[in-house]
Order: structure tokens, then sequence, then C-alpha cells
């Protein structure tokens, strides 16, 4: 009943604002650019992605949120294709954007040093904790795949009954999936008590059989994943098949299947269906299965702009619409100070988000906070399992121990 009230006052909200800028529509446009996989490799996260981000910066403009202005964001698939990223990018700077939007760890990787020449903020949809080094324009907008897989390690660790834990990593073969490997080494190095067994990068292959046989010969009884949801939604099917998933966590005998922020969610629960029982994932966005206000508010921006049920109840969504609440919010202040909305002040006005003036999303477990020396936004991360058929919050947020150390 509350989301349908609050739904029915956004129409009629959006329906004046409408109106009202129809009949005073001379202010100000920011361009912005979005270079993304709507369709091709990892557009199941892609598409819903670009959703998001389409219909917040269609709700901010509607309801007014800027004044007058508006912004201009023009969203173009690139196929998880850094050449045609690249020509994306390079035609975004030519009609003038003040902030760009990029999509993969690769194209962000290799469009890096463009970014440093032409001085301009970057919001991606990759958490790759690579992509700050040597870096001063890329802000992560939560914590990256590191932190998200250590974590999760040091919930094994803490949580394990009998002796050490044997866990091993399942990855994408990329540097998207690579990358965390080594910060997890060196956590296990600096005293995080797991015994990592094995690092396994996947393939293509439909059936994985032969490596979950390997893995419980070796007394495997956790495995942690990072890349998209389709490899996992396969290797979980099998491991149902098998016999071996645990139905409670760290259950002797079995492997209980954990992941971070692409590999879960209700698109995995689309994907997987009962094989998904039990399994742990964490990122640092709200979701639909636990009632809150800002699952709420999400929901109705989907119905608000005809989205089906299944991109409006996944957390894709909800990192797309959170990029946008970013940038929307980083020109509202500049507007505020009285300065110019340009490349110099929204990069200005993302490094002073932090403290007193740290930024609270409705979609987000915890604030935004940006800084010249810290550029990853969300640092709490919430870690959620399948109960019953729907992911559940298993604790209160949680920031990384071992990063810390190690960083």
């Amino acid at each position: 009943m509350k989301s349908k009230s609050f739904l029915t006052a956004l129409l009629i909200l959006v329906v004046m604002f409408a109106f009202a800028a129809s009949v005073n529509a001379g202010g100000k446009v920011y361009k912005m650019g979005m270079s993304l996989a709507i369709t091709g490799p990892t557009s199941d996260a892609g598409n819903p992605y670009a959703k998001g981000t389409e219909d917040y910066f269609k709700f901010a403009n509607e309801t007014k949120i800027l004044g007058d202005d508006t912004i201009d964001c023009t969203i173009r698939d690139d196929q998880y294709k850094t050449d045609v990223t690249k020509r994306n990018f390079e035609e975004y700077l030519d009609d003038g954007i003040v902030m760009y939007l990029n999509y993969s760890t690769g194209s962000t990787l290799g469009l890096k040093r463009d970014f440093e020449e032409e001085e301009i903020a970057v919001l991606p949809a990759s958490y790759h904790a690579g992509n700050l080094d040597d870096s001063n324009y890329i802000f992560l907008p939560i914590a990256s795949y590191s932190d998200q897989l250590v974590i999760l390690a040091e919930y094994v660790a803490k949580n394990h009954k009998g002796g050490k834990a044997k866990v091993a990593l399942f990855v994408h073969p990329s540097a998207f999936g690579r990358g965390p490997v080594s910060d997890v080494e060196k956590a296990v190095a600096a005293g995080l008590n797991i015994d990592l067994v094995e690092v396994v990068e996947h393939g293509k292959d439909l059936d994985n059989t032969a490596m979950l046989k390997r893995l419980m010969s070796k007394n495997v009884q956790y495995v942690i994943c990072q890349t998209i949801q389709s490899p996992v939604a396969t290797m979980i099917k099998d491991a149902q098949r098998l016999k071996i998933t645990a139905s409670s966590f760290g259950e002797a005998g079995k492997i209980t299947f954990m992941g971070a922020h692409y590999t879960g969610g209700n698109d995995l629960i689309a994907l997987a269906g009962t094989a998904t029982e039990n399994y742990f994932w964490i990122t640092a966005f709200n979701i639909t299965s636990v009632p809150g206000e800002g699952t709420t508010k999400q929901l109705a921006l989907a119905k608000l702009y005809g989205r089906d049920q299944k991109a409006a109840d996944s957390h894709n969504y909800a990192a797309g619409i959170m990029v946008a609440q970013v940038a929307t919010e980083a020109i509202r202040r500049a507007k505020a100070a009285g300065l110019k909305v340009n490349k110099a002040n929204l990069y200005k006005m993302l490094n002073e988000m932090n403290g007193a003036n740290a930024y609270s999303p409705y979609t987000t477990t915890g604030p935004v906070t940006y800084s010249k020396t810290d550029r990853a936004g969300v640092d709490m991360l919430q870690i959620y399992s399948v109960q019953s058929g729907v992911f559940k919050a298993v604790g209160a947020p949680l920031e990384s121990e071992y990063m810390k150390k190690i960083k």
C-alpha cells in the first residue's frame, strides 16, 4: 500500500513538473556520455545498468532536480569492445561532455591515460581496484572487487568450524576476473586464516563436473566467485546435480558458493533457480527482496518508465541509477556553490563528497565518500544469502580489515 501511494505521488509530481517544463524551458543543458555492453558479453549486467541510468536522468529532468537545467546523457552500446568504447568516448568529447560514465574493466584501464589528458571525472561500472592506480580522475562507485572478495574470505575465516578453511577462487579469464586474486593472496600472506587451494579461470564450458570433482578431492569447502552471473549459474546447477552444494554455511563435505557484485542478485536466481539456495553474495546495493525506502523508490522508478519486473528487481538497474544519482548530485552541488558546471568543477565536487558532505543515494547500503586520496565510493558492503528462494541480508554491512593492511 505504501509503495502504491508513493508511486501515485511520484506520477503526479512528474506530470506537474513536465507541464511546468513545457511552459518554461529556458535552462542550460549539461551533456554526458555512457558507453557499455547493452548487447554481447556481460550484457546481462550492462542492459539493466543502462536502463537505470537512463531512467534516473529522465526523472531528474522531469522533476527539475536541477531547476530549469537538464542533463542530456547519450548512451551507446559498445558490445564490450574497447575500440568501440574509445571511439564513443572521443565522440562524446567532441559533443562537450562534462562527465563520463564508462563500463568495463578493460576499457577503463585502456582509456585511463585519455581520462588524465582530458581531466574529466569518470564513473565506471567496473570496481577493479587497479582502475585507481596512477589515476586521478576515475571514481569507483563502490568498494573494489578486491574489497569484496577479501571481505568474503574474512567471513569464511571467522565463521568456518574445524581447522583452516580450504578455499578456491572461480574467476573470469580477464583483468576483471584476475584483478582481485593478488589482493586475496596478499591478505592470506598478511595473516588471513584460510588455505587458498586453487584459482580457477573458467572458460565457456557448459559442464563444470570435472572441475568440481577436482575441488572436492582437494577438500575445498568454499568457492568464491569473481565473474558474471551466467558462468556461476552453470557451475552451481552442476553442483546441485552432483549433490555437493552445502545446505548451510560451511557444511562439512560440501561446497558453499560465494561471490562478488556481478555474480549474484535476483538475476542469478532467475538463471539458476533452486541451485542458488545458500549462495552467499556481496554488494553495496540495496536489493528489492529486502524491503526498504530505497527499494520502494527503485521499483517506483522502474514502473514509472515501463520497465519489466526483471529489470526493476536487478541490482544492476540499481547500480545504473546510482551513477546517475552521483553525477546529478555533483552538478546540483556545483550550481548551489555558484560554480560553472564544467569538467573541473564537477571533479572538485566529487573530491569534496566526504565527511559532513558525504552523499547518500537511496540505492546503496552506505554513503558515497570521495577525496583526492580515496576514490572508492561506498565503503560498507552487505553480505546476502539465498534463503527459501530469496536473497536475505546476513548481519550488518562490513568493511574489510585486511585491505587496510595490504594497501
